[in-house]
């Protein structure tokens, strides 16, 4: 039986004792590791029947997969996924805010020459040579912003881990242009390895998240040939944990992302990671909650079908009951499935 072929919960055996944990997971909340093609619909059906008052009518031509135009539209905005989507980025907001008073202070570097070339990162006092966890924010390439992601860094930071958050630019101030978006965190990330020592990280340990339009930039750099163009090993990227993300171009192509993004084929050929799966390197931990899109699950099933057939190390895991912003936050705990994800591939505890 493959590795992704099977399907299996949580088990307590794997959890965090409850003594030692402080914490009790919440019964409604359990958190399901799963093979692709078991997975095939897991919960897609549910959730799609719940959404189909917003795209309710006749359908129209089909012009992605079963999905007519508006019902595809719908399954790339997240306004008919989550409808506690203001409360949950004004949470991420303030939680960010409060974390400052009790991180170490924060750090900023320029990766480049605009203004919104920048790095932002809190450092684990007293380490050098430390482990280097870098997160690409979300916010369909138009929003969203390093600063966002301060909340996530105390999961990091309290274990010896420097953690880092880029900025780029909006895609609304780039014509659209992914290309730019994406050289953007090359350079970024080629500037973190380049510079580690200067800030007591080790760039043999260098590890990545990603969050939705983030997580596909994550892919993005996990599908970037380091060697050409930077002089740097391709296996620069030891780890990465990738989560509600896009994975390949062309149903978003076809979505009304394509009314602000400049989608053309060499974007879509270039930059979709699923693509390219040959470069990765590293083992990639892929995470989508159960209530969302059907077409953001899938495209998660299908990058990690395209990984696992490549013979390259990969996992799907699903938040049970979480949307798509709400798995998002569970980054910043240790008992998160993307907290665990992450910190037991930077800890080499996976």
């Amino acid at each position: 039986m493959n590795r992704l072929d099977s399907i299996y919960s949580w088990e307590k055996s794997n959890a965090v004792p409850e003594a030692e944990a402080g914490m009790k997971l919440p019964a409604r909340r359990q958190f399901v590791r799963l093979g692709v093609a078991a997975g095939l619909g897991l919960g897609a059906a549910g959730v799609a029947a719940q959404h189909e008052a917003g795209t309710a009518g006749r359908p129209g031509p089909l012009v992605w997969m079963d999905y007519d135009q508006a019902r595809l539209d719908a399954a790339y905005d997240q306004q008919f996924w989550a409808s506690n989507i203001q409360s949950l980025l004004r949470r991420t907001t303030t939680n960010s805010q409060r974390a400052l008073a009790y991180l170490p202070p924060k750090q900023v570097w320029a990766y480049g020459t605009q203004a919104d070339e920048t790095i932002e990162g809190f450092l684990a006092p007293g380490k050098r040579h430390a482990p280097i966890h870098v997160f690409v924010h979300g916010g369909a390439w138009r929003g969203g912003a390093a600063s966002d992601a301060a909340f996530m860094a105390e999961n990091f930071v309290g274990r010896g881990v420097h953690f880092l958050a880029l900025n780029f630019s909006n895609i609304l101030d780039i014509n659209g242009n992914l290309m730019v978006m994406a050289a953007q965190v090359r350079r970024a990330l080629a500037w973190i390895a380049r510079n580690a020592a200067t800030f007591g990280g080790d760039p043999a340990r260098l590890y990545l998240s990603g969050f939705s339009s983030g997580a596909h930039l994550a892919g993005v750099l996990l599908t970037t040939d380091w060697t050409q163009g930077f002089g740097l090993p391709q296996s620069l990227i030891k780890g990465a944990v990738c989560i509600s993300g896009i994975y390949d171009l062309q149903p978003v192509r076809l979505s009304a992302r394509r009314k602000y993004v400049a989608f053309t084929d060499e974007i879509e050929a270039q930059l979709s990671p699923q693509r390219h799966v040959a470069r990765v390197q590293a083992p990639v931990a892929l995470v989508h909650g159960s209530l969302e899109s059907p077409e953001f699950m899938r495209q998660s099933r299908d990058f990690a079908l395209a990984l696992e057939k490549a013979g390259k190390k990969v996992s799907l895991s699903i938040g049970e009951e979480y949307n798509h912003f709400d798995v998002a936050e569970t980054l910043a705990s240790p008992y998160g499935i993307a907290g665990r994800l992450a910190l037991a591939q930077v800890l080499g505890e996976g």
